[in-house]
């Protein structure tokens, strides 16, 4: 028996084309830890291989046929997701979607492909493959929520060598519930650890040079949560897994001495952290209270961090109803005052399954709605809603004036200038800097072409 487990192309993150400045890419996408846990979830007399196309073109018609196909998708996936459904269920092949699209929007999956997993898909895994072997596929599993003690550690040598990152996973769920994420829906609001052992199991399989943590909040919201990374941070530096790892965490990091005091001998090399919005009422709007806990000093926040030799990436969001115009310029101005190594600036978009989704659905604001063609725009870089103060073309001109302020060569060159200050002794930190400030703007570049390409019609 042969399965494929395909995680889709999506055109703003694709590495199809490797060439010229497009290589900067490879660091904006890491293996689809989803995809290798099923991977080895799957019993031996499967024969299994996994396929992102994100790193290349790939030919299906060349390949032999499979027994079945696995895809997962985000959103922004999904039109491609259902465009390799529907090959393969041509060729009568049964086609199973998971992820956290299919998961809150399970009817429309339902339309091109076979069978739905919903939540967590290691809970249904080998009940899918068994309903499979005895053509007893069902439409839909209801995975919830694992315990994740009871995940194996994902099969990282099926891409060695291929990603720039190595990835790995410790925790999940959220308790924030901020309006416009939808991790709360699809992995619940209870924060789940792997225990510490696991990681140090997984750690020593993953060969990348550089490792990502993925977790959406890599050290948690309470006492007991930092207790418990804290736990990690040590077992890491004792057992020589040092590596440099990316993160992405809340402001409570900057709390805590000990903690990035670990952090900084575990190898924590950088840290991306939410600030979302610049000021109280736009915070107070998409549900980010945490914040604005203690009248929260960022830029004593930012600096905490940095005299760790840790830098920080901040990520703000544009196009919240209380946002006005000009508030590019509130926002680098605010980036500045902050003192953050890279900013990434998105436009609020309503994923399906959020409260920000239901919100405006209600009211009627959300424009993009031709699914799931119009699915694509969703990569929160596309306008796809009505604005309160803004129409779609205003605030892609803020998005770009934040890029052009904040990514201006001068500026790029003062923020490594500063790092390389603060890190003499350690010059791939520096590096790291300038690559990471390149690829920002590239990224912001990319996303201003693709803007003009739809507006103009070019893309449908």
């Amino acid at each position: 028996m042969r399965i494929y487990l395909i995680n889709p192309s999506n055109p703003a993150v694709s590495l199809t084309k490797i060439t010229g400045w497009s290589k900067l890419n490879r660091c904006r996408v890491w293996k689809p830890l989803g995809l290798l846990i099923l991977a080895r979830l799957t019993p031996v007399e499967w024969e299994v291989e996994v396929i992102d196309e994100n790193l290349g073109p790939v030919d299906y018609a060349r390949m032999p046929r499979p027994d079945l196909v696995g895809i997962t998708a985000f959103t922004s996936q999904a039109p491609r997701a259902y465009q390799i459904a529907t090959y393969f269920r041509e060729l009568h092949v049964p086609v199973v979607m998971g992820g956290i699209h299919a998961s809150m929007c399970p009817n429309e999956a339902l339309r091109y492909v076979d069978a739905v997993v919903t939540g967590e898909a290691e809970l249904k895994w080998s009940k899918v493959l068994e309903n499979v072997q005895a053509g007893k596929l069902e439409s839909i599993y209801v995975g919830g929520l694992i315990q994740v003690e009871n995940v194996p550690v994902a099969r990282h040598e099926l891409f060695a060598g291929q990603y720039y990152f190595g990835s790995i996973q410790t925790t999940r769920g959220c308790p924030l519930n901020c309006s416009f994420c939808s991790v709360t829906a699809f992995n619940g609001g209870e924060f789940r650890h792997w225990p510490v052992e696991h990681v140090i199991k997984e750690l020593r399989q993953i060969k990348e040079k550089i490792i990502l943590f993925v977790d959406d909040n890599l050290i948690g919201t309470r006492s007991d949560h930092i207790a418990h990374t804290k736990e990690l941070f040590r077992a890491m530096i004792r057992e020589g897994l040092t590596k440099p790892w990316i993160c992405q965490a809340t402001i409570n990091l900057a709390d805590d001495d000990e903690l990035l005091n670990l952090a900084q001998k575990a190898g924590c090399m950088g840290v991306f952290i939410g600030f979302e919005s610049p000021t109280v009422e736009g915070l107070v709007a998409v549900h980010k209270r945490f914040n604005i806990r203690r009248d929260q000093d960022f830029r004593y926040v930012v600096q905490r961090i940095q005299r760790h030799g840790i830098l920080v990436a901040g990520s703000f969001i544009m196009g919240i109803d209380t946002d006005q115009r000009g508030i590019s310029d509130i926002t680098a101005r605010a980036c500045d005052e902050y003192g953050v190594d890279m900013a990434n600036v998105l436009i609020l978009t309503p994923l399906p399954g959020t409260a920000l989704y239901k919100d405006l659905e209600q009211q009627g604001r959300i424009l993009a709605t031709n699914y799931p063609e119009d699915w694509k725009y969703y990569t929160l870089a596309h306008p796809v809603f009505k604005f309160k103060n803004f129409t779609w073309e205003e605030l892609t001109a803020e998005t770009n004036r934040f890029n052009d302020l904040f990514y201006s060569y001068p500026k790029i060159l003062r923020r490594v200038l500063r790092v390389a200050i603060h890190n003499w002794r350690r010059p791939r930190k520096v590096l790291v800097s300038l690559v990471a400030n390149l690829t920002y703007q590239h990224n912001q570049r990319s996303n201003r072409g693709i803007y003009s390409n739809r507006r103009a019609g070019v893309l449908p």
